[in-house]
């Protein structure tokens, strides 16, 4: 394992643990947009949080590291950064 990878290990908490069951409160619009991408990607809306949950680790533990997060379009030959807090 490559030495930045095991930094990020660090950042992620819960890394390798068991499955624990909680109920969250969701405003309406999140419910919808959670129905939307389960219907795009063809998954449930617990694998569509499940998936988002991860994105959001994964882009707080490399932030947290100095790392930035962009969008490039390579069509438009466009960058934008994206400021997270």
């Amino acid at each position: 394992m490559k030495s930045a990878d095991s930094k990020l290990l660090r950042y992620l908490p819960g890394a390798g643990s068991t499955a624990e069951t909680r109920s969250v409160p969701v405003a309406t619009s999140g419910l919808g947009a959670s129905l939307y991408a389960a219907k795009r990607k063809d998954l449930s809306k617990t694998a569509v949080i499940r998936q988002a949950l991860r994105r959001y680790q994964l882009i707080d533990a490399r932030t947290a590291l100095g790392e930035k997060l962009i969008f490039e379009d390579d069509k438009l030959q466009k960058k934008a950064e994206v400021m997270v807090l």
